[in-house]
């Protein structure tokens, strides 16, 4: 296997593109260049909100060679194995470096990223390679990072690029230091600034602290880093645990959890702060899982009880009343995952970007087996409701499930094929 440790020179030049797996098409593969290259979405595509539009997987777990196009609502589809969850897993990991978060924060368990059968180096070091493309007001921004598995975990090149060229690279020069060297474009009198930068961080988050933006070049460095930071840090990665979602809960922060076990307290907020939000839930719990005729879902809502918790219940056109931890496993991970999709980065539990203002950032929801437990008229109903906040510009959506036959023919969602 090749090395995947940059060598090269931290210099700016010329930056390379290889040839996408597919373009803005509904239904695309997953692997290999195609026979004609079409327009990517980044191409065709101005988007005004930064967000992540391609996902590589240079040499990932199960992925070589992968890159993945990412529309406004994208799916991986394939069967197990085929690796789908990896993929998710490498987005959320560039999302946790670009917030800032050190090398073992995002990979809590990096040789399971080391490709399978993948040989050490003759320095004996084994790794893998990620990157994305972020598009935006300044158009579409590369970032590749080369990650040393063992025998230290540790980055040992990072490249951000712009139109055509490098504005960051970075490389292990000494692996007796903790660091590895920098030079970002200046495009002043001397072409290049070098600085040691950490190798447990992602040099593209450090950029906004250490480049003076005096120079046109410096300039375009930091609104290059600014847009990949902004458009990976507002990812929401969201597995619904039905054993605890109907559970009374204390009120605390009304911030949505990962696993949507404070369900309940969310609730206690939303449900007065937004009630034109709070009704489009309601409209979607009674498409998706209102039941029978007469049973339909006319209100949520969060209840107290005497201990100083609160409880969600379910009223129906009926009459009667439903605490939610009599549903099912299905119907709670898609009030769940409907709430998700109607809310927003001040209600779930993520980190934005607080120096840029609301309007200019698009929330990003990534969900491991996104149709687990759901039925037919659920996940249609999910899928119909992401497409739909997504057209609006503050929600993206990127799932996995195992089988996307039922989602190929929806207009707005992307479906990406993985295996044979």
């Amino acid at each position: 296997m090749a090395s995947p440790f940059t060598s090269s020179a931290p210099a700016p030049h010329a930056a390379s593109d290889e040839a996408p797996v597919g373009g803005g098409s509904r239904t695309v593969p997953a692997q290999g260049p195609p026979a004609q290259e079409p327009a990517t979405a980044c191409a065709t595509v101005r988007h005004v909100r930064p967000c992540v539009t391609e996902l590589r997987l240079s040499a990932f777990a199960g992925h070589r060679r992968a890159r993945f196009p990412l529309g406004a609502v994208t799916l991986f589809v394939g069967a197990s194995g085929s690796g789908k969850s990896s993929a998710l897993r490498a987005y959320e990991a560039l999302a946790r470096l670009g917030g800032g978060a050190r090398l073992a924060e995002a990979f809590a368990d990096p040789l399971a990223c080391v490709p399978q059968g993948a040989r050490p180096d003759a320095q004996h070091r084994r790794g893998f390679r990620i990157g994305c493309t972020a598009d935006g007001p300044g158009g579409p921004v590369r970032l590749d990072v080369a990650v040393q598995a063992e025998p230290e975990l540790r980055i040992v090149g990072e490249r951000l690029s712009a139109g055509g060229v490098v504005l960051l690279e970075t490389a292990l020069r000494d692996p007796g230091r903790r660091t590895v060297q920098a030079a970002w474009h200046t495009g002043g009198p001397a072409p290049v600034t070098r600085a040691p930068l950490p190798d447990d961080r992602l040099g593209t988050a450090l950029l906004p602290l250490r480049v003076a933006g005096k120079t046109d070049g410096q300039r375009q460095v930091l609104a290059a880093a600014e847009q990949m930071v902004v458009a990976l840090r507002s990812v929401f990665a969201c597995d619904p645990q039905p054993d605890w979602m109907g559970s009374p809960v204390p009120t605390g922060s009304g911030r949505l959890l990962a696993g949507c076990d404070n369900l309940a307290d969310v609730l206690w907020r939303t449900r007065e702060e937004c009630g034109r939000r709070h009704a489009q839930l309601v409209a979607a719990l009674s498409a998706g899982a209102g039941g029978v005729a007469g049973r339909a879902v006319v209100d949520l809502r969060a209840e107290p009880l005497a201990d100083g918790t609160v409880r969600a219940v379910l009223e129906r056109a009926d009459g009667t009343r439903t605490e939610l931890a009599r549903l099912g496993y299905g119907e709670l991970r898609y009030v769940a995952l409907a709430l998700v999709l109607l809310t927003g980065p001040g209600v779930l539990d993520v980190d934005p970007v607080g120096e840029v203002p609301a309007a200019m950032q698009t929330l990003t929801l990534l969900a491991d087996g996104l149709d687990r437990g759901l039925d037919v008229t659920q996940r249609a109903e999910l899928l119909r409701l992401a497409v739909r906040m997504a057209e609006r510009g503050h929600i993206r959506c990127v799932g996995a499930v195992s089988d996307g036959s039922w989602a190929a023919r929806t207009d707005g969602a992307t479906v990406v094929h993985l295996g044979p």
